[in-house]
């Protein structure tokens, strides 16, 4: 169906990230121009000749959220009009999911705006990570792989050997916080909230579960503005607990989240590297977790037509090495090795 080669392009969204899964598999980035005009009309121009070829791109739409979104489709457009074999759209963190559902009147369901613009545009699959919720594959007509860094994060817990752990979730990840608190040994609360209009705002209800005396670890898809992280962790400690740690596949921080955190009795901040962190993230709060190796098996057992399910596991060896893989820069004298196909 397509030459044995595959590439990997990347927009401007997170080319850090990109560079560091091509750094993993062994292989160079593929050319390509992505700029905007004066005007803001963005201009793509594929520099290799990407005929038949399995074609990786890899872009987050995160901020800036809608030039990232036209950016990666545009980049499908033109590779597909280059002819590309198969065109798979690497989104490791997917905007607007929060918007998957009717849960107010005559209000859009931009989830799925985005999944049929991705689909028209000609992506022949998509691979990203921890959605929002889950329901939103479905929201495709074409293959979607979404991978989690549960196991990750929950290896990078498991390395500092904390005592008397509780794992604490909002509803809406409680499932995912369950394998989470089952790979970890340990007990799960609930946090109950409710959200206050479309401000970004919520208010705390309730936390269900034992925490007094015990080591709290909040889990959770994306902190954003952290205006929820922080009332729960006022009220973790309200009810006793003994340290509070946070845990997140996306750290957006929108706004004042880096000055909330350094002002909380938070101990310590673990997020991935799916977008890049704005300027502060280099408090030693903060733990910033590498995924490229993760997307980088990925895409070579895509490519392969071999089965991704070993990269849903928690088998030690694996995650082990995932998540302490190095992420310093390559040196300019290491030679690249194409990988096999």
């Amino acid at each position: 169906m397509y030459a044995d080669e595959f590439s990997i392009y990347s927009g401007n969204a997170n080319r850090p990230l990109a560079q560091e899964i091509a750094r993993y598999l062994q292989t160079r980035m593929g050319e390509v121009e992505v700029f905007q005009f004066a005007n803001e009309n963005i201009f793509v121009r594929v520099m290799e000749n990407v005929r038949e070829q399995d074609v990786f791109l890899i872009q987050p739409t995160c901020r800036p959220v809608n030039q990232s979104i036209m950016e990666l489709l545009i980049m499908i457009d033109a590779f597909k009009r280059a002819s590309a074999g198969r065109i798979t759209a690497v989104m490791p963190y997917y905007s607007y999911g929060r918007s998957d559902k009717k849960d107010q009147p005559r209000v859009p369901i931009t989830a799925r705006l985005v999944a049929d613009m991705l689909t028209v545009a000609g992506a022949d699959r998509v691979l990203t990570m921890d959605l929002h919720q889950g329901q939103i594959q479905g929201f495709f007509s074409i293959p979607v792989d979404e991978l989690t860094a549960i196991n990750i994060l929950s290896r990078y817990i498991t390395s500092k050997q904390l005592e008397d752990i509780v794992v604490v979730s909002e509803l809406g990840f409680a499932k995912r916080a369950r394998n989470f608190a089952e790979i970890l040994g340990a007990p799960l609360a609930i946090v109950e909230k409710r959200r206050l209009g479309n401000q970004d705002q919520t208010e705390l209800m309730n936390v269900i579960g034992e925490v007094s005396g015990k080591t709290a670890v909040i889990i959770d898809d994306e902190i954003d503005t952290a205006g929820s992280l922080m009332e729960a962790v006022s009220a973790l400690v309200a009810d006793g607990a003994r340290e509070v740690y946070s845990c997140a596949t996306h750290g957006v921080f929108s706004g004042a989240a880096l000055q909330r955190i350094e002002g909380s009795a938070l101990k310590e901040v673990i997020v991935t590297d799916t977008i890049p962190l704005p300027p502060g993230t280099e408090s030693d709060r903060i733990t910033v977790l590498s995924i490229a190796p993760l997307f980088g098996e990925a895409i070579r057992r895509i490519h392969r037509g071999e089965s991704v399910g070993a990269l849903f596991s928690s088998e030690v060896e694996l995650v082990e090495e995932m998540t302490f893989w190095g992420s310093q820069p390559a040196d300019e004298d290491e030679v690249v090795v194409p990988v096999e196909s």
